[in-house]
């Protein structure tokens, strides 16, 4: 699995730990971070922010710009990682289309680990609400997709260290003061 993954969309339902995971992976490894939250329209904000969830059409210009940002590092030579829920197929396919080696990192847990950690997010746009609507529309990860599911009850060090090793990434090496 994943010799040639060079760029990690670290995928799931909101309250997963995306954006900590990810970020620490990205630093672990030395890759560009994208944050896919930020690169949400105003309109999927405002959507989800009163409660509503969001369908296919307004998660398509939002996945477009998602694989964009990825597709242009791929272009200048830049490894990353990327936070993006990437529920279904059909999402991670306009993604892995983006760039060659897009890997998958699937954050899961149990509904009520997730309901606490979103019901424990002030200021999120994302209620906790909707995570009833995510983990419908969730489609797990498929045999012939290169990724990886890792439970995010583990320590974030493990969740790392599990990513690193499942997708066979390579860490950039620890610098002499051991950083």
């Amino acid at each position: 699995m994943g010799g040639g993954i060079r760029h990690v969309v670290v995928m799931g339902v909101s309250g997963c730990g995306k954006s900590t995971v990810g970020r620490a992976l990205a630093e672990r490894l030395g890759w560009q971070w994208i944050e896919g939250d930020q690169l949400h329209p105003d309109s999927n904000i405002r959507k989800m922010a009163a409660g509503q969830p969001l369908e296919d059409s307004d998660r398509l210009p939002w996945l477009r710009r998602v694989a964009a940002e990825i597709g242009g590092l791929q272009a200048r030579g830049i490894a990353s990682v990327t936070g993006c829920s990437a529920l279904r197929r059909a999402y991670r396919d306009i993604l892995r289309d983006a760039a060659p080696g897009v890997g998958f990192l699937h954050l899961h847990g149990s509904r009520e680990l997730l309901a606490a950690r979103t019901g424990n997010r002030p200021g999120h746009f994302f209620p906790a609400a909707l995570l009833e609507s995510q983990l419908a529309t969730l489609e797990p990860l498929t045999p012939d997709e290169d990724g990886l599911r890792v439970d995010l009850s583990l320590p974030l060090v493990d969740q790392v260290d599990r990513a690193i090793a499942g997708l066979n990434l390579r860490p950039r090496p620890l610098s002499p003061s051991g950083t």
